[in-house]
């Protein structure tokens, strides 16, 4: 007489895939401590265990308090002043090179007195806002066909990938020849300096919209064009204005160059002025001026780009 039946459940599907995955796993680890893994790749060393950093400012991608932040931001500007403070005080480098802080603040009170700062820097601010200006209108657009469409990159990618390696200043007499000794020329420097790199920077960004977002749309039966003002334009906003911010800093480095043209007024003109007379405490109050109008665009933008693109990490 034979024992009961023993019944045996059959494995389900998922079961099946879950043992699989397992050996899966195992032959893998098998072959990575046979040497037999990735060809050649040497096998991980063995660690007893790793801890987690004491401090978050010394782990990779960690978030920060903003006490920490603005502690870190803080000393990133009071080191080097610092530093300034103590060469000028321990005499170290001549102030005719290095003119103290206090000397410094007193150019600039000075100009300030006179009105000449105002002044120049209107005049300087009016440059960047027209020439920059002119090759954002002229660069989003172009950067807009170049990373939409496949044709617009074709045509136009070489010729601004080869005009862009040429340098701005090297213009300087075809635009006196073509524009003459004014402002024209001037705005067409800062043009030149800026606009191929923004337009490459745009078409980027735009290359880099998901293409499961474009063909989702063509399913939902979006037409081209609402393609591109509802999904490409609004997915690329926040790194256009990333683009024009890092060339609103070139635009302010290229204006010292344009207003060497024959200039009576200017933050540049105000530098080279002073440099002729060896007065270092001016170039120096200049160039902190330069600074801070150079960090007020940034600020401003940012803003503009976190109030746009709220969507954007």
């Amino acid at each position: 007489m034979t024992g009961p039946t023993q019944r045996t459940t059959p494995a389900s599907p998922v079961d099946e895939r879950a043992a699989e995955a397992l050996e899966a796993e195992q032959r893998l680890a098998e072959q990575h401590e046979s040497g037999r893994g990735r060809p050649g790749w040497a096998p991980l060393p063995r660690r007893a265990g790793l801890t987690p950093s004491a401090s978050p400012l010394l782990s990779l991608r960690t978030p920060i308090s903003a006490s920490a932040r603005w502690t870190l931001a803080v000393l990133s500007f009071a080191i080097p002043f610092l530093a300034w403070v103590g060469l000028s005080i321990s005499g170290a480098v001549d102030s005719t090179f290095l003119p103290s802080p206090a000397a410094v603040l007193k150019a600039g009170v000075d100009m300030v007195g006179t009105g000449e700062l105002f002044g120049d820097l209107w005049a300087t601010t009016q440059r960047v806002l027209e020439g920059f200006g002119l090759a954002v209108l002229v660069s989003v657009p172009l950067g807009i066909l170049m990373g939409a469409f496949t044709a617009g990159q074709a045509f136009f990618e070489p010729l601004i990938g080869l005009l862009r390696y040429l340098p701005a200043s090297a213009f300087i007499p075809l635009l006196i020849i073509w524009l003459g000794l004014g402002e024209p020329s001037k705005i067409a420097i800062l043009f030149i300096g800026t606009v191929f790199f923004n337009t490459l920077m745009t078409a980027d960004v735009v290359r880099g919209v998901p293409a499961a977002l474009i063909d989702v749309s063509y399913t939902l039966g979006a037409r081209r064009g609402e393609v591109l003002r509802k999904i490409v334009l609004p997915h690329s906003l926040p790194g256009m204005i990333d683009a024009i911010r890092v060339n609103a800093a070139a635009a302010w480095n290229f204006v010292v160059v344009a207003e060497l043209i024959n200039s009576t007024a200017g933050l540049g003109y105000r530098i080279v002025r002073a440099q002729r007379f060896l007065q270092t405490d001016k170039i120096f109050a200049v160039l902190v001026v330069i600074g801070i109008a150079g960090l007020t665009i940034d600020v401003l933008l940012r803003l503009l780009r976190t109030r746009v693109g709220k969507w954007a990490a």
